[in-house]
């Protein structure tokens, strides 16, 4: 079973470095494709309480980045050592 990525290529980190377009956090988003299934359903259950929290705030109100090259190595690079 494969489990397709949430993404709708609108990149956009709040503080807590998590995006407001799939809403997951930028470590989840670096290493998408190295998760097993089993992480993969883990991820969506917290994406989905992560969506039902964040709608109930205005989206247009939360301050947010997009997702820069150093960030996306960094979550890499962490991803590999733990």
């Amino acid at each position: 079973m494969s489990i397709d990525s949430p993404c709708i290529a609108c990149c956009k980190l709040d503080a807590k470095k998590v995006c407001i377009g799939c809403y997951r956090h930028i470590s989840e988003i670096a290493n998408w494709n190295r998760k097993s299934d089993a992480e993969l359903q883990q991820i969506m259950q917290q994406v989905a309480q992560r969506k039902m929290q964040y709608q109930q705030h205005d989206l247009t109100e939360i301050e947010t980045s997009p997702i820069t090259q150093a960030e996306w190595q960094a979550a890499k690079v962490k991803a590999r050592l733990s």
